[in-house]
C-alpha cells in the first residue's frame, strides 16, 4: 500500500539543489544513511555578518571534472559523522533546498571530499521522512537528465571551456 501524498523515488535520482545554484546532481538514495552528504572540495570555513559560512567548490558530475561550480552557505552545525566502512570524519552542515521535479524540502547536508564515489550526492534518510517512500527497483523514477542539457547556462559563460561537455 502506497500513500499518494508521499513523492515516490528510486534507488538513485536526479535532484536540484537550487540555493546552491546546482541545477542537477545525481544522487543515491540511501536509508541506511542517516545524514545527507554533498562532494565538496577546497573547502573554507569564514565569518559574515557574525555568523558562521563555509565556501567550497562542488564537482556535480565525476565524468565531468572540469564543471567546478563555487557555492557558499551558512553552517548549521558540525558533526561527527561515521561513513560505511566504520571510519569517522569531523564535517560541516549546511542547509539548502532540495527540489525534485516540483517538490522541494529544506534538507541539511554534511560537506566531505566523496572523489571515489559514483555519486557526488547521498541522501540519507533524515531528508527522506516523511515526504518520500523509495522503490529500490526503481532507478531515476523522477526523471533522467543530461549534463549538457543542466549545465546549459553554465557553459555559456565566457570563463568555462564551451563545448568541453
Amino acid at each position: 500500500m502506497t500513500d499518494p501524498d508521499k513523492l515516490i523515488v528510486g534507488w538513485r535520482e536526479w535532484v536540484a539543489l537550487p540555493g546552491l545554484g546546482v541545477p542537477a546532481i545525481r544522487a543515491k538514495i540511501d536509508t541506511g544513511a542517516r545524514t545527507s552528504a554533498l562532494h565538496a572540495i577546497n573547502v573554507k570555513r569564514y565569518r559574515k555578518d557574525g555568523k558562521d559560512w563555509v565556501a567550497f567548490d562542488l564537482e556535480p558530475s565525476r565524468r565531468y571534472t572540469q564543471l567546478v561550480l563555487a557555492c557558499d552557505a551558512a553552517v548549521v552545525d558540525e558533526r561527527v559523522v561515521k561513513d560505511s566502512g566504520g571510519h569517522t570524519e569531523h564535517r560541516l552542515v549546511i542547509q539548502t533546498a532540495l527540489q525534485l521535479r516540483q517538490f522541494s524540502k529544506p534538507i541539511e547536508l554534511t560537506l566531505t571530499e566523496r572523489p571515489n564515489m559514483r555519486f557526488r550526492m547521498l541522501l540519507g534518510r533524515t531528508s527522506l521522512v516523511p515526504d518520500m517512500l523509495v522503490n529500490p527497483s526503481l532507478s531515476y523514477h523522477q526523471g533522467r537528465m543530461r549534463v549538457k542539457t543542466a549545465y546549459a547556462d553554465y557553459l555559456k559563460r565566457p570563463d568555462s571551456e564551451e563545448g568541453s561537455l
